[in-house]
């Protein structure tokens, strides 16, 4: 009998050992686990990010953020990001005097980019990444994407989205006008009243 009341107290002993350890990991799963910080963010120091120009010629992100803020626009020819193009060339006209870059980073084949470059007479830098590494290294899924340098480094605006109407790069434009300490120009309207003349 004294033999009988062991086995079943051993027999108790382990199941109820078995059972708070199967209730240890259901108590962790109902916390919240943060998620880990972006590396690419505002605030952040940009990464050196290295491509090729049109001339193939590399250009090193920190190089250029060294000399002043950069625009940096991930984007393709669809046609949201089509429509959105004139803005960002308002832009880059408007700025670059006043010392700031701009990098435009297509996803398309260098055939199609360089077809595309020469019916809208871009006028700014631009690189053709078909592997979407810039996309990799910037933590970013979204077409367009477009990061705000400051020189020195650091991120100070990340607009992600397209938006055909101007609205986006006009908010835009008002950051680049205080990293290069110059009134903001108002793209939407630039970019408007020049299409009303045409």
């Amino acid at each position: 009998m004294k033999s009988l009341v062991a086995i079943a107290s051993a027999l108790l002993l382990v199941t109820s050992v078995s059972l708070a350890e199967e209730a240890k990991p259901a108590a962790k799963s109902t916390e919240k686990v943060a998620a880990a910080p972006k590396k690419v963010d505002v605030g952040t120091q940009a990464p050196d990010f290295k491509f090729k120009d049109a001339t193939g010629k590399e250009v090193s992100l920190s190089e250029l953020t060294a000399k002043g803020p950069v625009l940096v626009r991930l984007t393709c020819g669809c046609s949201g990001c089509d429509k959105e193009l004139a803005y960002f060339q308002a832009m880059h006209e408007g700025y670059k005097d006043l010392g700031l870059t701009s990098i435009a980073v297509f996803r398309e084949p260098d055939t199609k980019v360089a077809a595309y470059v020469k019916e809208k007479k871009l006028n700014m830098l631009y690189t053709v990444d078909t592997k979407g590494d810039a996309w990799t290294t910037f933590e970013t899924k979204t077409m367009p994407t477009n990061f705000l340098i400051e020189k020195g480094g650091k991120i100070v605006s990340v607009a992600a989205g397209c938006d055909p109407s101007g609205l986006l790069a006009k908010k835009l434009s008002e950051k680049v006008a205080k990293t290069v300490n110059a009134e903001a120009i108002d793209v939407q309207k630039k970019v408007t009243d020049a299409q009303a003349k045409k």
